[in-house]
């Protein structure tokens, strides 16, 4: 029950606080005023990236057609040798060699599928590991692995974790943000932007990547009736009435979220309208990247970034290709190859890719073994990601998968183990960043996760 006062009193404790809340923002030095301190008090690792760019490909993509050739697929094709077991969730027929070639590429001659051309350009850029593994193969638990750690539909998404950890180069932008055509929940349910029990603050903002103007990307970003001063006086008030009701409930931050959210909209209304806006870049740039949905997402992280946010997920579409595989990339690879390339070029034209971590890859991978004859089923067991600077080795291939491709076999790489590596790259140790509810300390990684120390610098 929030106590009663008399208007008198009201007006007092209302009002009352306006100056200081001005002067304290006056007397703030400007770096206090420009960033936001992380909450992670464990001792620095060496690691010195600042920002996380994930280049999500929902869905599941290939490693066997893009990314890890296997010649033994010819050899075996349409067989199922009993070397390995190739046993997946659906019913599947025989080895299915790639239609693709593979080419060695740039100085480290890593191998890349000839229908990646633009990141063929970058590959001494990038770090590919070619073993990771999980253990889930069903959509909705392996994205949320991915995303939160756990197949548990209720914990923090590492974005949330990298902005609760890192804090904010910038307080006028989110330090989190998913980019999805449409916007909502990065495309992926929620997973990809959920804070869970980390302070609401560190939610994802999902943005719709599909729009080139901030007006359409955010709608109602601007108050069309009420200046900026006068928003301000109304958004002070309502802040202190917010305020006055989380004190009724014992001063707990019971409505924080709601409040921190209100200012960070009220800047927004400024910061917003250039950092979003695609139409202030140079032709050029924009046609490297690409004028469409991967190509906006892409130059997009590439501005956030440039602008101090922390974690910016990227969804490029959907790659569930359980038919029609070779069709299905023809018409999608050259759009993503293109934006991705694009991104890692333009990253370190501007001396942002050694802060930079770009990590690309989805749920799982692909199985070597066909289904309807023309497509791939889910393989959780063994696949490819990459990653692209950051304090990441660039031109490797790390691990390996067995002669078909179906499961990790060499230096694999777990989730959490991917997690680990990350985070000390980002000068955490994954084991330091905890947070306290319902009775125990919880991280990212539970208590899993080792740091893969051969792929970083």
């Amino acid at each position: 029950m929030i106590p009663s006062h008399s208007r008198r009193e009201m007006m007092r404790r209302l009002f009352g606080g306006f100056g200081t809340v001005a002067l304290t923002g006056l007397l703030a030095p400007p770096e206090a005023r420009a960033a936001v301190l992380g909450r992670y008090a464990g001792q620095r690792t060496p690691g010195k990236a600042k920002h996380v760019i994930n280049l999500f490909l929902s869905g599941g993509p290939s490693h066997v057609d893009l990314f890890d050739p296997k010649p033994a697929l010819v050899r075996f094709q349409g067989q199922r040798p009993g070397t390995v077991d190739l046993r997946t969730e659906r019913q599947t027929g025989g080895l299915l060699p790639t239609p693709f070639e593979f080419r060695k590429q740039g100085e480290s001659g890593v191998e890349i599928s000839d229908i990646l051309p633009q990141l063929a350009t970058v590959a001494d850029e990038l770090c590919v590991i070619r073993s990771m593994y999980s253990f889930n193969p069903t959509h909705t638990p392996a994205l949320s692995l991915w995303f939160t750690g756990t197949v548990l539909l209720n914990r923090p998404s590492i974005g949330s974790w990298v902005s609760y950890g890192l804090g904010s180069e910038n307080r006028n932008l989110p330090s989190f943000v998913a980019l999805a055509p449409g916007g909502v929940g990065g495309g992926l349910g929620g997973s990809a932007t959920r804070s869970g029990f980390l302070p609401a603050e560190h939610q994802g903002a999902p943005l719709d990547s599909g729009e080139v103007e901030p007006e359409k990307m955010i709608p109602d970003l601007r108050n069309k009736w009420v200046n900026a001063e006068e928003q301000r006086k109304q958004l002070d008030a309502v802040q202190a009435l917010n305020r006055e009701y989380s004190n009724s409930f014992g001063g707990d931050d019971f409505l924080e979220g709601r409040i921190q959210s209100m200012e960070s909209a009220y800047r927004m209304q400024t910061a917003a309208m250039d950092a979003f806006d695609l139409r202030s870049e140079p032709e050029t740039i924009r046609a490297e990247y690409g004028s469409n949905k991967s190509g906006n997402g892409c130059l997009l992280a590439r501005r956030l970034v440039e602008r101090g946010v922390r974690y910016v997920h990227v969804n490029l579409g959907q790659w569930d290709d359980h038919k029609d595989l070779k069709e299905n990339y023809l018409k999608h690879c050259p759009e993503m190859d293109r934006a991705a390339a694009a991104l890692i070029r333009d990253l370190k034209r501007r001396g942002l890719l050694d802060e930079t971590i770009v990590v690309w890859g989805g749920e799982f991978g692909r199985t070597p073994v066909s289904e309807s004859g023309t497509g791939r089923d889910h393989n959780p067991y063994g696949y490819t990601m990459w990653l692209a600077g950051g304090g990441f080795k660039g031109g490797i291939a790390h691990g390996a998968t067995d002669e078909f491709g179906f499961k990790a076999v060499e230096n694999r790489v777990s989730v959490h183990d991917l997690h680990a590596t990350m985070f000390y790259a980002l000068g955490m140790d994954h084991t330091r960043l905890t947070y306290r509810y319902a009775g125990r300390d919880f991280r990212l990684t539970d208590v899993f996760g080792e740091v893969v120390k051969d792929i970083l610098l």
